[in-house]
């Protein structure tokens, strides 16, 4: 006599969740990183950030996932190569040695992401790691504006003597003002990507219906309110041209023949074009539309500064560190805006090119492109595998497309893509649309209930 046992499905699992779990816990400290330094001090931050490193190391041995060594995207390995290659001739060894070692952690979470999980788990560890930034930041402004009721310096700060730059506030106060609020990131830029992602990504899932109900509405709702108070600009130019790269992609995919896709590559040549030339013939009301100074609030001296500077080493550069090493020379002073020596050339492609020279931005552009190229055809192209042509689209092969638009636009007035968050979101999706080109909807759903049989 036996008996049947219902098992869990296979996504349902204990060892799928930890994975999850731990993939979620790393984009989650990529995206917070300054949040936990500002509550925690850079060591508190190191400690986290070793251990969920470790986590991964653990979790990726125990399961040693299959990784295809043809398809490694060779332009990433370039780059990285580069990057550890220029401690040769690096004018700050030390300082190039200890940002490389947070390229390595940085890499190895998007490597973990890329192959230890599917396409639909990607969606679902980005969606728990967003969730938690923007809950987290909306209760800490909520405490800051209603208990505290003043500005709040991080946790180093405080108790110090004299009057701090507005720049060195963890929260300004602003949530009840108007003004634009931070989170606990702690900058309203930073905070702004993550609620165009968050927003990005819970409409996927209420696309896909993943989620459903209050919960996936409310989580995208909060998306756009905390996007709207950030009031970044940036991100308002990329929403927008994540928009177009949305309808784009919908169009291809309704385009009849070659010959449609064909018209609409054509009309997007030349809405593109137009929008280049209207942004420069109208910069100055654009820019007032948007709430900048014609100098893009500082940062045209800061790109004058560092263009100088890489000018000087043009074909190498200087030496990779990303973030600039704010104890070294010679990033101690080479921009300080009101009294806060900054950590970036807040500009990606200025960035490498006075880290890693000409040959850097080549290559780093080759990994950007290669990526775009990929991901588009991720998003416009049937899943196909097999002789079957005609499986249907599914919402989230349009979430690569998405995210990388948004870093791409973000690249030049930030140079976030190269550390942390953006670092890791561009391994991802370049290890994973080169590993796994092909999201399909039938396997993405297929999550059977198991069943085991044992003696009764």
């Amino acid at each position: 006599m036996t008996r049947t046992r219902v098992l869990p499905p296979a996504s349902e699992s204990t060892w799928r969740l930890q994975v999850r779990a731990a993939a979620a816990s790393a984009l989650f400290v990529a995206f917070a990183g300054d949040a936990l330094r500002n509550a925690f001090t850079m060591w508190g931050f190191s400690i986290i950030a070793v251990a969920v490193t470790v986590w991964l190391v653990v979790l990726f041995v125990k399961e040693r996932p299959r990784i295809d060594s043809t398809r490694l995207p060779k332009s990433l390995i370039a780059y990285l190569l580069l990057a550890f290659a220029s401690l040769a001739w690096s004018a700050y060894p030390g300082a190039s040695a200890f940002t490389l070692l947070g390229v390595v952690v940085c890499t190895f979470a998007g490597l973990f992401v890329a192959t230890m999980l599917s396409w639909p788990e990607v969606l679902r560890a980005l969606s728990a790691a967003v969730k938690w930034v923007l809950g987290l930041s909306i209760l800490f402004e909520l405490l800051v504006s209603v208990v505290l009721r003043h500005p709040l310096l991080p946790v180093t700060l405080i108790g110090t003597e004299g009057k701090h730059p507005a720049l060195s506030y963890w929260s300004r106060n602003e949530l009840f003002t108007g003004d634009r609020i931070q989170g606990i990131v702690g900058n309203a830029n930073l905070l702004g990507v993550i609620a165009l992602i968050g927003i990005i990504v819970f409409s996927l899932q209420l696309a896909g219906k993943t989620a459903r109900g209050f919960r996936g509405w409310f989580w995208l709702g909060l998306a756009v309110l905390e996007f709207l108070l950030t009031r970044s600009s940036t991100m308002i130019v990329a929403a927008a041209i994540a928009a177009v790269a949305l309808a784009a992609a919908l169009g291809f995919r309704h385009a009849a023949s070659a010959a449609a896709r064909r018209a609409l590559s054509l009309g997007v040549v030349v809405v593109g074009a137009g929008l280049v030339l209207g942004a420069t013939v109208f910069s100055r009301p654009l820019l007032g539309l948007l709430g900048k100074s014609s100098d893009l609030t500082g940062r045209l001296e800061i790109w004058d500064t560092v263009q100088s500077l890489a000018a000087q080493t043009p074909v190498f550069g200087l030496g990779f560190s990303s973030p600039w090493v704010p104890w070294v020379k010679p990033f101690d002073s080479l921009v300080v805006r009101h009294g806060v020596v900054q950590l970036q050339a807040h500009n990606a492609w200025l960035d490498v090119w006075l880290q890693l020279g000409i040959l850097g931005v080549i290559v780093f552009a080759a990994v950007v492109f290669a990526t775009l190229w990929r991901v588009w055809f991720l998003a416009v192209d049937r899943p196909r595998f097999d002789l079957r042509d005609d499986r249907p689209y599914t919402a989230l092969s349009l979430l690569p497309l998405l995210i990388i638009t948004v870093l791409i636009v973000q690249s030049f007035a930030e140079s976030r893509i190269l550390i942390e968050s953006g670092w890791v979101l561009l391994t991802l999706f370049a290890l994973k649309s080169k590993q796994h080109p092909v999201i399909d909807s039938d396997a993405a759903a297929a999550d059977p209930v198991r069943y085991e049989v044992e003696p009764a």
